[in-house]
């Protein structure tokens, strides 16, 4: 997301499904099966991925069909995650899975009665094989309700190395450096940067990373649970620190205008694809399955990144982002739901997309040899090892009215200031108006 953008689940107790337990009239499962025991039914699962992402994300359903006998069938809900499914529910056609990008939606699912708890053998490889961290963003009140199958490095800079090298500039350390670097690299011919203005999820991404290094943990802990209004001088801060990029015509593709004109593929397009017109496009470690997929590139080698680098003095950032699978009380097969949500907690399940590309899992016992590249698989381990340091993408830990909804709350204040970026402390203004809003909500 993808964001990540972006990229985000009652039935009988014995849905708990312990290894070696009997299922409502049935023999013996085990999470994961490999029994054929789901022969004739069918999961549907939801989630607001598309192209490659989509491609990769059917391979894992189609390993879970192999092993268990269900069918599958995905449904792309577009970035409007929480409306789409909540017309689906009023509908009565609620899929049985849902892949939640956002916290908030997430959250607000779970308040509205929407959402099953794990069964007891999913919770309970939660608890083994993964940082405390990915528990806690996918529990409501002390409740699991929602499995982080996917994760994402939100604080990478993918770049080609060919226009880099071209302009003779290495990859910074310091956002000033950053900044400095694009010029260079604009001089030689190509723009600096390919920012995606049309998907206001990568501004938010973008801002998260400026001011959780420019204003430290304790700051973004407090702003992303509105501790702290949105008009704090942090914020004011870190606005005028982005401006900087989003003024400066020469280092962004097209400008202000051809910015708010590329959605998020189409921004890795215009560094990695056949006819390059920036050097460098900021996005989380999905950039890398793009580049790869649609265009061919051999990460490590035509496609590489550097970390974001540190703001104003303070640590270089590290947010992360992910995409969680709840099941929905609504759906229609909710036995063979949570059979898929425990066979998703396996490694198993990890690597078949890990070998494809584009993904990061938070699994601590996913084998980091089923990563396709170094480069991936170095993002992969870091990722892991930053343990419960990691700090979650704060648009998605809004409510989806704040931070997760296009054409309103954070995504459209936010395109608007990449559009006029002139006045940093009106932006803060209306930011805190549609937080103090949603948060009341």
């Amino acid at each position: 997301m993808m964001r990540r953008r972006t990229n985000l689940l009652a039935s009988c107790t014995a849905l708990a499904l312990a290894l070696g337990a009997t299922a409502c009239g049935g023999g013996p499962v085990s999470a994961g099966g490999g029994d054929k025991s789901l022969d004739g039914q069918t999961v549907t699962v939801a989630g607001v991925w598309s192209g490659s992402e989509q491609k990769n994300f059917q391979k894992v359903l189609d390993a879970f069909t192999e092993k268990t006998g269900a069918k599958t069938q995905f449904v792309s809900t577009g970035d409007n995650v929480s409306t789409v499914i909540g017309s689906k529910i009023e509908g009565g056609k609620a899929p049985d899975v849902v892949m939640v990008p956002q916290v908030g939606v997430l959250q607000q699912f779970a308040k509205q009665g929407w959402l099953t708890p794990l069964s007891k053998t999913a919770e309970a490889a939660v608890d083994a094989d993964y940082a405390s961290v990915w528990k806690n963003y996918g529990s409501v009140d002390g409740t699991l309700y929602g499995l982080y199958f996917k994760a994402a490095h939100k604080s990478t800079v993918w770049y080609s190395p060919d226009a880099l090298d071209q302009a003779g500039v290495k990859p910074p350390t310091t956002y000033d450096a950053l900044l400095k670097a694009g010029h260079t690299v604009s001089d030689s011919g190509l723009a600096a940067f390919s920012v995606a203005g049309q998907d206001g999820w990568t501004l938010t991404d973008w801002f998260e990373n400026v001011y959780l290094s420019q204003a430290g943990p304790e700051k973004y802990d407090a702003l992303a649970t509105h501790r702290i209004k949105w008009t704090d001088p942090t914020v004011v801060e870190a606005l005028t620190t982005l401006g900087k990029l989003f003024k400066d015509k020469q280092l962004m593709a097209g400008g202000q205008k051809g910015a708010l004109n590329t959605d998020f593929p189409g921004s890795v397009e215009k560094v990695f694809g056949p006819k390059p017109e920036a050097g460098m496009v900021y996005e989380g470690d999905f950039v890398a399955g793009v580049a790869k997929d649609q265009f061919g590139r051999k990460i490590g080698e035509d496609a590489n990144f550097f970390p974001f680098p540190a703001v104003g003095g303070g640590k270089a950032p590290v947010v992360s982002g992910g995409d969680a699978a709840v099941v929905l009380k609504d759906g229609k097969n909710r036995k063979a739901a949570m059979r898929f949500l425990e066979y998703l907690t396996t490694p198993e399940a990890s690597a078949v997309w890990a070998r494809a590309g584009g993904f990061l899992s938070p699994n601590k016992k996913l084998d980091l040899a089923s990563y396709g590249d170094d480069v991936t698989r170095e993002t992969a381990k870091s990722l892991v090892a930053a343990g419960d340091s990691v700090r979650f993408d704060m648009s998605d830990q809004a409510p989806a009215a704040f931070g997760g909804t296009k054409g309103a709350g954070e995504w459209k204040i936010l395109q608007d200031f990449l559009r006029d970026p002139s006045d940093p402390e009106g932006t803060a203004a209306e930011l805190e108006s549609a937080a103090a809003k949603a948060y009341k909500g």
